[in-house]
């Protein structure tokens, strides 16, 4: 079974190439009378002379709103079959301090995936019962101090983490509650990294063990078994998949509660957003209502009661919210076969964006500091990197006469830009910058070549006789 994600499509020649797609920008985003583009109040080129490029910018109030409107679409749509829904921020879109207290302030609780992002969301001051704590590989150290950190939930990823966790618990004196990730075999159509419910990868169980599973974890009375997880993909755009998800999920289940009460169900995240004016994902409030009538009719099937219900959207919610300034250095014209491209070189690349190498991603363009009346023309946004798949934009559109100096932006940047950002070529990663009604705040510094050195021990002398000694 197969939900509808689309493969990535390649836009044709917009009509306009200065406009902006209000599904694909930040809310509000607009162009002011000077043609500069304007997101949260400040335009991009004020932006950019004051914090330089490339530069992730962040706006506050879309992201919030997001986090507001996907939370009520899950409660609304749990309320209308008689149960509850807990939303979790999946971090690992993008997670920093700020970013943990905006949605904490929205009524999210936080879902971490090591213990790097455990300890950013810990700092940030995220309520430790409201943490979920997932990973494949879990070491004994991060299972202590989530344990003792009072983490609400463990995602128990694999039968090895059953002992793990009971052992971390026992230590501590506590009963901890734990979920156990399944993978139902149902496969979201999405790129192959993306999809994760299929057997043959290294997330979770096979649903077929999970009864074996959960009678040894329900032997541990440091274990609190609370339900099943799984998550079937990402950039998922309308219900079909997790309802058929859930179908199964929920026979396992039925199973399960014959035995003892499990009054949770964890369908994951995923849910998908649009990259390009071709992309057009359900609504989230149609897709939350198509799972809750979905789980409701299992249930029934099943002769079990409707579990409380919990959801890890991640990308659904800064995804959009965020953009990427970079200025131009090159424009290079290049014979196709259908034509010509251009190649537009800019400050930034693969260290700041690697989606597009690693998935295939599909983004959209825009110049920033100007408005053009040339005619659209065919490009490729490519970054500084030593590499020939150092793409940030593989088929684009910009106004002929883009140059050098000329500033763009790239929409929909908010999620798995900065958090899978590298210092590649020894490229420092920019800084990120949140902005609200026309105030910028730095909510991550960018680093720095001194940044860079100072990282490297073999620098730390400088008697070259002392380092030649070594050589």
């Amino acid at each position: 079974m197969s939900s509808s994600a689309p493969v990535p499509v390649r836009p044709g020649a917009p009509d306009d190439a200065n406009a902006l797609a209000p599904h694909v920008w930040p809310e509000g985003a607009h162009r002011d009378a000077a043609g500069r583009l304007v997101v949260g109040g400040l335009d991009a080129a004020a932006l950019a002379a004051r914090f330089g490029t490339p530069l992730y910018v962040v706006d506050e109030r879309v992201a919030r709103a997001r986090a507001v409107r996907v939370r009520s679409a899950f409660e609304s749509a749990a309320a209308s079959i008689g149960t509850t829904a807990t939303v979790y921020y999946a971090g690992k879109a993008f997670l920093s301090g700020a970013i943990v207290r905006w949605m904490s302030a929205e009524g999210l609780s936080i879902d971490v995936a090591t213990g790097g992002e455990l300890a950013v969301a810990l700092a940030a001051g995220a309520d430790p019962a409201r943490i979920g704590f997932h990973g494949n590989n879990k070491s004994v150290r991060e299972i202590d101090r989530a344990v003792d950190a009072g983490v609400g939930t463990i995602i128990l990823d694999s039968e090895i983490e059953v002992g793990r966790v009971a052992e971390a618990a026992a230590r501590a004196r506590r009963v901890q509650r734990v979920r156990l990730r399944v993978n139902s075999g149902v496969h979201a159509s999405t790129h192959d990294f993306l999809a994760t419910a299929h057997e043959d990868q290294k997330f979770g169980v096979p649903l077929a063990d999970a009864v074996r599973v959960v009678r040894d974890i329900r032997s541990r009375p440091s274990l609190d078994f609370v339900g099943l997880h799984c998550h079937i993909g990402s950039q998922i755009f309308d219900a079909a998949g997790f309802a058929e998800s859930a179908e199964r999920l929920l026979a396992v289940h039925a199973e399960l509660a014959a035995s003892a009460p499990v009054p949770e169900l964890n369908l994951g995240g995923g849910f998908g957003i649009a990259y390009t004016e071709a992309d057009d994902p359900r609504p989230i409030e149609v897709i939350a209502d198509g799972i809750a009538t979905a789980v409701a009719d299992a249930c029934r099937r099943q002769g079990v009661p409707v579990p409380r219900l919990a959801f890890e959207p991640g990308r659904s919610i800064i995804g959009p919210a965020g953009i990427t300034l970079y200025t131009v250095g090159t424009v290079k014209a290049v014979p196709t076969d259908d034509g010509w491209r251009h190649y537009v070189s800019v400050d930034g690349g693969m260290s700041d964006n690697i989606r597009t190498a690693l998935y295939g991603a599909q983004y959209t363009v825009r110049l920033a500091s100007r408005v053009s009346e040339a005619p659209p023309a065919l490009v490729r946004v490519v970054g500084k990197h030593c590499e020939s798949g150092d793409i940030v934009v593989d088929h684009g559109w910009l106004p002929h006469d883009v140059a050098p100096g000329d500033l763009l932006a790239v929409a929909a940047t908010g999620a798995y830009c900065w958090s899978l950002a590298s210092n590649y070529n020894h490229v420092p990663r920019p800084p990120v910058v949140a902005v609200s009604d026309g105030v910028a705040c730095v909510i991550v510094r960018g680093e720095t070549e001194e940044d860079l050195l100072a990282r490297d021990a073999s620098l730390d002398d400088h008697d070259d006789d002392a380092r030649g000694a070594t050589a």
